[in-house]
């Protein structure tokens, strides 16, 4: 019997005879020839049926195979650097496990909106393999920096009786006739570990009801929570920048070939390096105010508004080749997928285009107090090749925990990291109030009940060190990493305001 073997494992198996098991990505068929193009979830390996070289009946099952039919194929394995993935089977043999008909994401272009509503199928496609291999990665590296580090992982609530961020973005769940929420942050419950163990750390999903369909937000994402004892802010970033740059190296080492599929430029990448940025909050409100920022949003517009008409005038060229008579089947088709990503982008870069005059205004009237939107991230981040600290933010405009500067009263220990060219924050972290005085003004300021956060009150009456955390959402970090457009595209099954099926 023939060892089954998996592609990414081809390598080892040249000239032996070997069986995959997998599914028909695509086909191409002649009269002597079928090229099956077979993917195992490893790779993808183009397996080559010659009709000469086996029996009728087998050419016959290989001509008439639909797109995703599982099969298991064997043949013998040649070393080929022209071909995909390195290697192909020159087979002889094939035995279907089950004939599909009809598949509905097939090669040719389809809007982003039908393939969503087929996530459950698109899942096999090459573009969100690259990304969810790329994510299983940096979740690993994740691990490995926390578990090699000396942070010991303790799993935080789902059902939180109480707020972590902002009260108005809770999602309320009946627990037994009792309200509830689903958890926005592991921190608080975190910091008791922390003082029980020292370094330590949460990893799950968590749950924000914020009622926005811009491209970086999600109702639910994972996210990752290291806090430490005995740690200030800049203990705290240190470990930060060691972690984000960790990742980096970890997926440039794996997944080089996968990012330059998806088109990311990984010299880009390759810049994450120590030390990264560090500028102020006031600092940031300067550069936004300032020409800098007025200069790029310019050019944005000019840059856009550009493009814009190169694609209408595009797409009805497009559409008159499309629609002219005697034209063959498969251009039609290939014109129609073309229209298809034209008109998507055109919907987009139009959207772009309105928003940019607000965003200028956003930004030249700045004031200091506001926290940084979206779009002010955006500026700060497009404007620095690695990522940037931002610290010292308003009081006012931050959570109830964060650690006031004794330097300045009017701004709190914290920080966002924002990723660049455009990605904005992917971290968001800062020093804990460890005075019980400071931290019941504090929720007093935002008129919180004690009652509910006795327990956390707790931790600054018994034992009481400075300390603190941060939060980075995996969601964002792998957009960032494989230079995706819109976060959706991040996780196997996205959560969005409306979007929840399938």
């Amino acid at each position: 019997m023939n060892d089954r073997v998996l592609i990414r494992d081809l390598h080892q198996h040249v000239g032996k005879t070997v069986t995959l098991a997998g599914w028909l990505y695509n086909s191409r068929v002649s009269s002597k020839v079928a090229f099956l193009i077979v993917r195992d979830g490893t790779g993808l390996c183009q397996c080559v049926v010659g009709k000469a070289d086996v029996p009728a009946e087998v050419f016959e099952t290989a001509s008439r195979l639909g797109q995703e039919s599982s099969l298991e194929v064997t043949g013998t394995v040649h070393a080929d650097e022209r071909a995909l993935g390195g290697h192909e089977l020159h087979v002889t043999g094939l035995v279907v496990v089950h004939a599909t008909h009809d598949y509905p994401i097939t090669p040719k272009e389809h809007g982003i909106e039908f393939l969503f509503s087929h996530r459950h199928l698109w899942l096999r496609s090459r573009r969100p393999t690259a990304i969810m291999k790329v994510r299983h990665t940096v979740i690993d590296a994740v691990r490995r920096f926390f578990n090699d580090n000396g942070f010991i992982l303790f799993d935080t609530p789902i059902f939180a009786p109480s707020a972590g961020e902002g009260a108005q973005t809770l999602f309320n769940v009946d627990y037994f006739g009792e309200p509830m929420y689903l958890a926005q942050t592991g921190q608080l419950y975190l910091e008791s570990a922390a003082l029980a163990y020292g370094k330590v750390y949460c990893f799950g999903p968590t749950f924000r009801a914020e009622k926005s369909k811009t491209r970086r937000h999600l109702t639910e994402f994972w996210m990752v929570e290291p806090e430490i004892a005995y740690a200030e802010l800049e203990d705290v970033m240190a470990v930060a920048e060691d972690f984000v740059q960790s990742i980096v190296q970890r997926v440039l080492k794996d997944h080089r070939a996968d990012l330059e599929f998806l088109g990311q430029d990984v010299s880009r990448l390759e810049r994450i390096v120590k030390p990264f940025y560090r500028l102020t909050y006031s600092e940031a409100a300067e550069i936004l105010r300032g020409p800098r920022a007025k200069e790029l949003l310019e050019k944005d517009l000019e840059v856009k508004n550009a493009r814009i008409a190169e694609l209408r005038s595009g797409i009805a060229e497009k559409e008159k080749q499309r629609d002219a008579q005697g034209v063959k089947k498969h251009v039609q088709e290939k014109l129609a997928a073309e229209i298809i990503a034209d008109r998507e982008e055109l919907a987009e870069l139009e959207e772009q285009v309105r928003n940019i005059p607000t965003h200028m205004q956003l930004a030249a009237n700045f004031e200091w107090g506001k926290d940084l939107g979206g779009s002010d991230e955006t500026i700060i981040s497009r404007l620095h090749d690695r990522p940037v600290f931002v610290t010292h933010y308003p009081r006012g405009c931050k959570a109830f925990y964060m650690k006031r500067d004794p330097k300045d009263p009017r701004v709190v220990r914290n920080f966002d990291l924002l990723a660049p060219d455009g990605y904005g924050e992917i971290i968001g972290g800062s020093q804990r109030e460890d005075d019980l005085d400071a931290l019941l003004e504090r929720m007093a300021e935002e008129n919180l009940p004690t009652e509910p956060y006795e327990w956390y009150l707790d931790l600054r009456r018994y034992g009481s060190v400075p300390h603190g955390g941060f939060g980075l959402g995996i969601e964002r970090t792998v957009a960032w990493l494989c230079g995706l457009k819109h976060i959706r595209e991040t996780i196997g099954f996205p959560r969005m305001m409306g979007k929840v099926y399938p």
